[in-house]
């Protein structure tokens, strides 16, 4: 079984080998100390590249996003179909495409190719994240995703330190960390074949122990009619439950605006700071990693008697405006600091609260339609900042702002999202006292 069949893990059981092998992938994949400065490195006189921070802004950042939703659909289908593996593969290689592209590329249509490249590899994670659910009991789902969270938290965190010491000190340059990062995926692509295959998935390649979804389903001639009408049973058991949208809404616009804003910070940060003041975005993300993992671990301790309808839709409303408001402090400052602040107030509560409606959603479905109903709900968010994208940052888009003009419709949406969910508090309020009534 590739890897497993070569190596011996002294006592660790099987799942627990699968699982130490996707860690190192997934440490490995999350390991590129270029990303917190690669705003600053396309900008640059190091990089080659002139082009301005317009075109990098509003030509070359929406090519990744309009890139990455067009590919998942796609990624999306054929992940089960191929047995997961030879996806997780193409990220890897597309990575180091990537990453190859950076530090030999030198011109605006390169940037464009390297940005589809980088769709192909943000939505090939997706065979990753499956991958678990097919080739791991689900006995030990949540052991496995804690374990490869962490060390994707300690990719990124190993990473962002580790770019901000080198900047700091002098070692290096930004282009020094493209070249540590292009090494980082070169190793994660020879790990990737290293990976044990999948001999089952969830729908094409499914093994003959039928749900209670499935042995209400006629029984097709294909295995494709199979797969897509078992799909469709998973699909209509968790959308028609009206806990279930409500939280992937959430869910969704949470998607959208994280990724959007994550993409596009570093351009506000350089505006504030200026083109001679020293960036600190490494040890922000540093900061905000630690953080974020240790909120996320905490959300899993909250008791679950308070974690009644109402609460959580009003917790979550609270959130949504402290985002928004953090943003705003982000946004509007003329100190670096003050935005950094307020970024890393966003990110906490973003990552608190992801975790917390994660759980949530998962209360409600089947543990076989996990990868379908949360790549539906991220494939949303992806089609809501595309949407985005075009309105107010695209070059030809319909308004095309400025990076303060963006960041403040991003704070207005959280405080919007906040309302909306506190409307929706308010009827589970009158709900609880309609039924206190009644008894």
């Amino acid at each position: 079984m590739a890897l497993l069949d070569e190596l011996k893990f002294g006592a660790m059981e099987k799942w627990q080998q699968i699982s130490l092998v996707l860690c190192i992938f997934g440490f490995l994949k999350e390991f590129r100390p270029s990303e917190p400065f690669v705003f600053q490195y396309l900008t640059g006189a190091e990089s080659g590249y002139n082009v301005t921070v317009d075109q990098v802004v509003q030509d070359v950042f929406p090519i990744g996003t309009y890139s990455y939703v067009a590919q998942l659909v796609v990624v999306f289908l054929i992940t089960d179909y191929f047995r997961y593996k030879p996806l997780i593969i193409v990220a890897g290689l597309a990575g180091t495409v990537v990453w190859s592209m950076f530090v030999l590329a030198r011109s605006l249509g390169a940037l464009q190719v390297l940005e589809v490249f980088y769709g192909t590899y943000m939505a090939a994670e997706i065979a990753y994240w499956t991958y678990i659910y097919a080739k791991v009991d689900r006995r030990h789902y949540q052991k496995v995703t804690s374990h490869i969270r962490s060390a994707t938290q300690a990719g990124r965190f190993v990473a962002a330190t580790t770019s901000q010491a080198l900047i700091y000190s002098g070692a290096t340059g930004y282009l020094g960390l493209n070249y540590i990062s292009l090494g980082a995926q070169l190793a994660t692509t020879v790990w990737a074949f290293m990976l044990p295959p999948v001999p089952a998935s969830m729908y094409f390649h499914r093994q003959e122990v039928p749900t209670d979804e499935e042995t209400d389903l006629p029984k097709p001639q294909s295995t494709c009619s199979r797969a897509s009408e078992l799909l469709w049973a998973h699909f209509k058991t968790a959308y028609t439950n009206f806990t279930v949208i409500r939280y992937s809404l959430w869910y969704s616009l949470a998607v959208c605006l994280y990724y959007q804003i994550t993409s596009y910070v570093q351009a506000l940060w350089s505006e504030i700071g200026g083109p001679d003041t020293m960036l600190w975005n490494g040890a922000v993300e540093a900061i905000l990693t630690l953080a974020g993992s240790l909120v996320a671990l905490a959300a899993g301790f909250v008791p679950q008697k308070l974690l009644t309808p109402q609460n959580t839709i009003l917790g979550l409303s609270v959130i949504a405006i402290a985002e928004g408001c953090g943003l705003l402090l982000a946004t509007r400052t003329t100190t670096l600091m003050a935005s950094y602040a307020g970024y890393t107030l966003f990110g906490v509560l973003h990552a608190f609260s992801i975790t917390l409606v994660s759980a949530e959603i998962a209360k409600h479905i089947s543990d076989d339609s996990f990868a379908l109903v949360f790549g539906i709900n991220t494939m949303a968010g992806l089609v809501a900042q595309t949407l985005l994208t075009l309105a107010i940052v695209d070059s030809d888009g319909w308004f095309a702002l400025d990076v303060r003009g963006q960041f403040s419709v991003y704070s207005v949406s959280f405080v919007t999202i906040g309302v909306l969910f506190g409307v929706f508090a308010l009827v589970e309020a009158g709900k609880r006292r309609r039924g206190n009534i009644a008894s």
